[in-house]
């Protein structure tokens, strides 16, 4: 329910996760920058690097990668873990809503999100675990959006500060 005492409209959900993946998508793509300048190639050529890798934690994980060579800057190697980090801690709650159903409550209460994942236990196995929707799961992905807007602008910091081809 909102503040107001009314239930989440699913539009609005679905509004606040197009925004989330666009500006994950867009702050994900300016990793092929960072593989360009720590691989000492052009965008070209990263970028093939970029959509040869297959998930988001391939890409980070080679980024990561690279910055923890010997030939890295501490100032470099740094930032680049920070940004890589933050970043990554952003993808669960990305994964979260794009590997999920949503469900909507046809008696007028919040939308839920039911995981699209089974959890092997050691006896049993769990699967469709199901979680509200609220004003707290709305300000965490606006939160997040944000964060991928900051992280945007700090890559492209990076970049300019270490001549990262653009």
């Amino acid at each position: 329910m909102t503040a107001q005492g009314h239930p989440i409209a699913l539009d609005d959900l679905l509004l606040r996760v197009g925004k989330l993946n666009y500006a994950w998508t867009n702050t994900e793509s300016l990793l092929i920058h960072l593989l360009a300048g720590l691989c000492g190639t052009d965008k070209e050529t990263a970028t093939v690097i970029f959509l040869t890798l297959n998930t988001s934690r391939a890409r980070l994980d080679l980024v990561e990668r690279l910055a923890k060579m010997d030939r890295r800057g501490r100032d470099e190697h740094v930032r680049i873990l920070e940004v890589t980090a933050k970043i990554k801690k952003l993808g669960g709650l990305r994964n979260r809503f794009n590997h999920c159903i949503y469900a909507f409550d046809p008696d007028g209460g919040n939308p839920r999100t039911i995981l699209m994942r089974i959890a092997d236990r050691k006896h049993d196995i769990r699967m469709g675990q199901t979680n509200e929707i609220d004003e707290t799961v709305l300000s965490d992905i606006e939160s997040a959006i944000g964060t991928l807007s900051q992280i945007n602008r700090d890559i492209w910091e990076m970049v300019q500060d270490f001549h990262y081809p653009t």
